[in-house]
């Protein structure tokens, strides 16, 4: 790994601001102008410390300066899961291991584990950006908050946690698991919020109807449900047996963790936090661009990730 451009860090640092909400409704050119800047130094910082992308933009004979406008993004090569895989441990960070703040990692059911690393603003940028993503799915400062998602190695419980303080709201810490308790807690504490995985959500909706417990008429109204597939089906059917307003809340570990996306209360489709991530949609099959409104896998650029930079990370997930 070569020598640590802490200015480009830095540059990826700035503006980073949960509480300055304009950011949220900037108009598209001065977004655009702010994601170009952002990309630059992204490409510059990974290309500087990151072996594997210097080969590939070397290969390319692609440098930061390169890149005129946002289309450029498509000369990129891409970057995948097995890419962290063959790199592991650490290969693919951009910062020194000693420096970073906290490590994630994959089950690694299917293999080796990926592995994440986050510096200490990276921390800071995921607690913001779950703090938007809460508040934009309902949660307000003061609210309690019944975190059922799992702690550890996982993104979910924490990254769910800082944020959820961040907003200023009272986290209950239960993370997954003993089922019975979450039903006690849930009855006893009164939470307004609950996070969990929607298959889970279910398992505690289950125990409660066991129980003779009728979690409609409970203190919930918002749901927070991610890290695993769910239908529209299981939307309706987790608000008809909790009584929440379901939402969908979209993240990969790759990237950052959950916060990438989320609805708002309308249920409507997920707002991806932009100024923060660059998104495409590709054919799979071709990794040709698609245009606007068909089908394809989610391509995801980080925009002001420090430990980890990511260049069009092909997510295998399918959107439109």
């Amino acid at each position: 790994m070569g020598a640590v451009t802490w200015s480009v860090v830095d540059a990826l640092a700035r503006s980073v601001d949960f509480h300055a909400p304009q950011i949220e409704t900037m108009a598209r050119e001065p977004l655009a102008e702010l994601q170009l800047e952002r990309l630059r130094a992204t490409v510059r910082h990974a290309m500087e410390n990151v072996p594997l992308h210097r080969a590939r933009l070397h290969a390319a004979a692609l440098r930061a300066e390169d890149l005129r406008s946002l289309d450029d993004v498509q000369r990129l090569p891409f970057t995948t899961k097995a890419d962290l895989r063959d790199h592991y441990p650490f290969g693919m960070f951009a910062l020194p291991v000693d420096s970073l703040a906290r490590i994630h990692a994959s089950s690694g059911t299917t293999g080796k584990p990926t592995v994440v690393g986050y510096s200490g603003g990276d921390l800071s940028t995921w607690a913001d950006l779950m703090a938007r993503t809460l508040h934009c799915a309902g949660a307000r400062r003061g609210d309690l908050i019944h975190n059922a998602y799992g702690y550890g190695l996982f993104t979910g419980g924490l990254g769910t946690h800082y944020g959820a303080e961040r907003l200023g709201a009272v986290v209950v810490p239960v993370s997954g698991g003993s089922t019975e308790r979450q039903v006690a807690l849930i009855t006893d504490f009164k939470p307004r919020v609950l996070c969990a995985t929607p298959s889970y959500a279910l398992a505690i909706a289950d125990l409660a109807e066991q129980q003779g417990v009728d979690l409609t008429k409970s203190s919930l109204r918002v749901g927070m449900f991610g890290a695993e597939p769910w239908s529209q089906g299981m939307r309706e059917e987790i608000e008809a047996r909790l009584g929440v307003r379901a939402i969908d809340n979209y993240g990969l570990s790759e990237v950052m963790g959950p916060g990438v996306a989320v609805e708002c209360e309308r249920q409507d489709g997920l707002h991806g936090w932009e100024d923060h991530f660059l998104f495409e949609v590709i054919d799979p099959e071709t990794g040709v661009p698609l245009p606007e409104g068909e089908a394809g896998e989610l391509v995801i650029t980080t925009l002001t990730k420090q430990a980890l930079p990511m260049l069009r990370y092909r997510t295998r997930d399918i959107t439109r």
